[in-house]
């Protein structure tokens, strides 16, 4: 069954449609026929393309601006994409000579961290009941104990997470496994990102121990988030790659965790900076931008230079911080499936990135790492927000994944199928593939769902939450129990695409293909 088409996009085959536009950007989606695309999200793309006006303009009142002429090249459309807060989630841009923040967002380096454990699911599968409760505490009830000194704390945000494995003082966090700091390099995107200071973030870094150093228990690094970021556990359900899959341990019935989570409040401070900056800086005389999208330019000015970097700092602290929280989701899962299923000796397979800026003079998939050096002079910058890298084996430079592609993670909606896929390096998506299934209802009209099919769902489905919706005294409470069914809907099956067709536009456009089909055995959400 088809999904209806916006009238605005022009299919040029049954994996890819194109959006022409007054400016002539070339904007390619890759979805099939079956894949629904809002129209509200068509709308907003065509507002975000209007950059391309700002930037000329920026550049011509800019005081003394001798820099390149900065330009949007291109605009590629993951399967997933849908309406975001003004710029749709699923998009990457690239541009020349321009970074753009909000084209990333606030929740800087959200990503999905998937590790593969020794477990079976026939030895886990009894143990749910008690895991439930297990994971209840660890995440919620205040059973999650994360230590870190000031030391640690300021090596996470400047050198991410091989700083905070290699940093001086007590690392007894339950789930820690002697190989994590040598993983944390080799299985991931990236393993830090450049900054040169961690001053954006000195409360929090002060806040660790006081003067004697001793490390204190973090209330904030560790927490799920809200909205569509879980940690879930899972089996291999389905082999698609069997040489892949056997190279990453993906063997049928082996259970794994998958952590979907970024960098929380010091994202969204991050992603204040560059907004007051940018205000600040904005030329006297030049009208704000209609879409509200205001860009750094390479101004060499010294004011703007170190206005650049300085947002520039706080990025690469955010998307450190994300890198450590996920890590630390991961050992919670790992404590809690050894205190009821045996030791799990878990392992990484791979942490993606979604939310973060590539810049480079080459290539399509922006090569490993991210963030920019600050000299927007040279090259591009390639924006992915809520996409995923999927470069392919030409892209990977050595590693356990060289022969095989980028590992790409796509979760479905709660309670449905995820997959992990290889990535193919596709030059129309510029090496992107999309983070999810992507919504198909907005969160309010989700809400507004008929609670009996939440009901039937959740007979089916194991959801640990912080409300313990089976607990006789919170089921009195009908107050209580109407939020966190409002709060639930806008997340259950009916508000997300089927993640089918999704992947299977993937596979078709060229973009990525699959290797393992992952079921969930329950979901913890914030």
């Amino acid at each position: 069954m088809h999904a209806r088409q916006d009238h605005r996009l022009e299919r040029v085959d049954d994996h890819w449609l194109r959006l022409p536009n007054r400016w002539d950007i070339p904007v390619e989606i890759c979805a099939g026929p079956d894949v629904p695309l809002e129209p509200a999200a068509v709308d907003e793309v065509l507002s975000v393309l209007e950059t391309a006006e700002t930037l000329e303009r920026l550049a011509e009142a800019t005081p003394g601006y001798d820099g390149p002429a900065p330009r949007i090249a291109r605009l590629a459309l993951t399967p997933d994409f849908h309406k975001g807060a003004g710029i749709p989630i699923g998009t990457v841009v690239e541009t020349e000579h321009a970074l753009i923040p909000q084209a990333v967002g606030n929740d800087v380096n959200c990503g999905m961290r998937l590790e593969v454990t020794s477990l079976d699911v026939d030895a886990v599968r009894p143990r749910l009941d008690a895991l439930e409760r297990r994971f209840r505490h660890l995440y919620f009830e205040g059973g999650r104990r994360i230590a870190l000194t000031p030391v640690q704390r300021e090596a996470l945000l400047r050198d991410g997470l091989p700083g905070l494995l290699l940093a001086p003082g007590p690392a007894r966090w339950p789930g820690l496994r002697p190989g994590d700091a040598d993983d944390s390099v080799d299985r991931a995107h990236a393993c830090a990102f450049p900054a040169r200071t961690a001053a954006a973030f000195a409360d929090w870094i002060g806040s660790a121990g006081g003067a004697s150093g001793e490390p204190s228990n973090d209330g904030i690094i560790g927490g799920i988030g809200g909205g569509n970021h879980f940690v879930e556990l899972q089996y291999v359900a389905r082999v698609h790659d069997a040489s892949a899959a056997h190279a990453w341990g993906l063997a049928p019935g082996t259970v794994v965790t998958m952590a979907h989570s970024g960098s929380l409040s010091p994202g969204h401070q991050a992603g204040g900076t560059a907004l007051d900056l940018l205000r600040a800086g904005w030329p006297a005389g030049l009208p704000r931008p209609r879409n509200g999208i205001m860009p750094f330019l390479p101004d060499r000015r010294p004011e703007a230079d170190a206005a650049r970097r300085r947002y520039l700092d706080a990025f690469g602290n955010a998307a450190n911080f994300a890198l450590g929280n996920r890590f630390f989701l991961s050992l919670t899962m790992r404590a809690g499936l050894a205190a009821e299923c045996g030791e799990p000796d878990a392992r990484p397979l791979y942490d993606a990135p979604h939310n973060l800026f590539w810049q480079h003079g080459g290539g399509q998939d922006g090569g490993q790492g991210g963030g920019t050096d600050g000299d927007l002079a040279h090259g591009r910058v390639v924006h992915r927000k809520g996409a995923t890298p999927a470069g392919g084996h030409a892209d990977t430079v050595g590693g356990p994944f060289a022969m095989w592609g980028e590992p790409v993670i796509v979760p479905g909606s709660m309670g449905a199928a995820s997959f992990v896929l290889r990535g193919l390096g596709e030059p129309r998506t510029l090496g992107s593939a999309c983070h999810g299934a992507g919504r198909r209802v907005p969160r309010g009209a989700s809400a507004r769902a008929n609670d009996a099919e939440l009901e039937a769902f959740l007979r089916e489905f194991r959801v640990v939450t912080p409300l313990d919706h089976r607990d006789p005294v919170v089921a009195r409470r009908a107050d209580v129990m109407a939020a966190w069914r409002r709060d639930l809907k806008q997340e259950a099956p009916w508000a997300y695409k089927d993640i089918g067709p999704v992947v299977a536009g993937l596979a078709g456009g060229g973009v990525a293909v699959p290797v393992a089909e992952l079921r969930p055995l329950l979901t913890v959400k914030g």
